[in-house]
């Protein structure tokens, strides 16, 4: 170790004595000196670093490409070769320092607290690749490939600085590291404020990922914010929702625990997606069926049979009671084309090829209204993906409202420019 110093002096001092063999003062030769071994200094560390750089990200590069696991993949991507190749450089100057600067104290003592920080530094930047590339290999996981990666990775990140400056403001001003965190408590206050929007939404991510409220992937609907779409990105700060216009909506992450917002996740996750629409049946179109109208709807034959079953069932149930039909229609029980028309909804829903037959379905009446009778349908279809689930919902409501007039019922709709031209006309008349 010894010999080792002592060569190091000797080279450190190879210009020095040359040039007060040249003649040069005392003075002169020094600063010469110093100038001159920083040059050769800098080069050869140059030149070490990029050879370095070069032979480590070819080494892992062939690591990489032989090894099964992506994680080395993402170490290469997050810079964490050439960081590591700056180490040896780093410690060749740390060495090198005292003998470059032995009779310049203030240098000295400069270029060692530089290369300190350049330490802590280095640190930083090497904590922060490994973070990085263990929130992306993660993410290639089936268990975290939807939690809210990025939130964490940043957190932590955030920890990782916030004591790298503490060590690098210790190092510029000599005080204990303990000092400073008793120093910084007091001004915790401060430190919350201006942090508030960081700790809220490291809460909401925490909040967020305990409760499984969202994850990547996910629709919502955040109608405050404009938000209806996927969520692409969870961080510390904002949610990244991309709608189904292709636009961005950006959502601050404490707004999900602080507002109101609805998750199709458990519509995609269930067997069938809902729909719920009325058609609006004009009350005056509703009447009680004739012998005349139950034979002309038997000639439909989705509710041939109940038809029959439901007539024989009124038609014992009314000579039971003694009830005069001949009398009176509205004596006993009856039939409604309305209540027929419902039926028949019902056993078409059953058929049809696209509704989920193991989840509700039913069609009922709604309150009645100004504009008629709502008669709901609510029956989930067995495709979830948007565009299928449209097509099924206007293929059923097609069918039903082009069904409407085969029963005596007419749809309520608000008049036209042209019913009023022929009210006009027959009014001439």
């Amino acid at each position: 170790m010894e010999e080792n110093q002592e060569f190091l002096s000797q080279i450190s001092c190879y210009f020095h004595d040359w040039l007060l063999e040249q003649g040069y003062a005392i003075g002169t030769a020094q600063k010469l000196n110093l100038i001159l071994n920083v040059i050769v200094v800098a080069a050869v560390v140059y030149a070490i670093d990029l050879l370095l750089r070069t032979f480590v990200i070819k080494f892992f590069l062939a690591f990489t490409n032989k090894s099964k696991t992506t994680f080395d993949d993402y170490l290469v991507k997050s810079n964490f070769p050439k960081y590591i190749a700056h180490i040896i450089p780093f410690i060749i100057i740390k060495n090198l320092i005292p003998f470059i600067f032995v009779d310049f104290h203030a240098l000295l003592n400069f270029f060692t607290k530089a290369t300190d920080i350049y330490l802590i530094l280095l640190v930083v930047f090497i904590l922060r690749s490994i973070v990085r590339t263990t929130k992306n290999y993660l993410r290639t996981t089936d268990r975290f490939y939807d939690k809210p990666l990025d939130s964490y990775a940043q957190v932590v990140i955030i920890f990782i600085w916030f004591f790298g400056l503490i060590f690098v403001f210790s190092e510029l001003t000599g005080l204990s590291i303990l000092k400073f965190l008793t120093t910084l408590g007091a001004a915790s206050a401060i430190l919350l404020l201006i942090f508030r929007d960081t700790i809220l939404g490291f809460v909401a991510s925490i909040q967020t990922s305990a409760n499984d409220m969202v994850r990547i992937g996910d629709w919502i609907t955040m109608e405050k914010y404009g938000a209806d779409g996927d969520v692409v990105e969870i961080n510390l700060a904002t949610v990244k929702v991309r709608n189904f216009d292709y636009t961005i909506t950006t959502i601050p992450t404490y707004a999900l625990i602080s507002d109101s917002f609805k998750n199709w996740r458990g519509m995609q996750e269930s067997g069938g997606r809902r729909i719920k629409r009325s058609i609006f049946i004009k009350a005056g179109s509703v009447k009680f069926l004739t012998e005349e109208d139950i034979e002309k709807y038997s000639g439909i034959q989705a509710i041939q049979q109940y038809l029959d079953h439901r007539q024989r069932d009124i038609n014992k149930y009314n000579k039971e009671q003694g009830y005069d039909k001949e009398l009176n229609i509205v004596n006993g029980r009856n039939q409604t084309n309305l209540g027929v028309f419902r039926k028949y909804c019902d056993l078409y829903l059953q058929n049809h090829s696209a509704t989920n037959k193991d989840m509700l379905m039913m069609t009922r009446h709604l309150a009645p209204t100004a504009q008629g009778i709502p008669l709901e349908i609510y029956v989930f279809s067995s495709d979830k993906r948007w565009e299928n689930y449209e097509r099924i919902m206007a293929d059923i409501f097609e069918h039903i409202i082009a069904a409407v007039p085969h029963f005596d019922l007419e749809i309520y709709e608000s008049p036209s420019g042209s019913d009023i031209n022929k009210l006009s006309d027959i009014k001439k008349i």
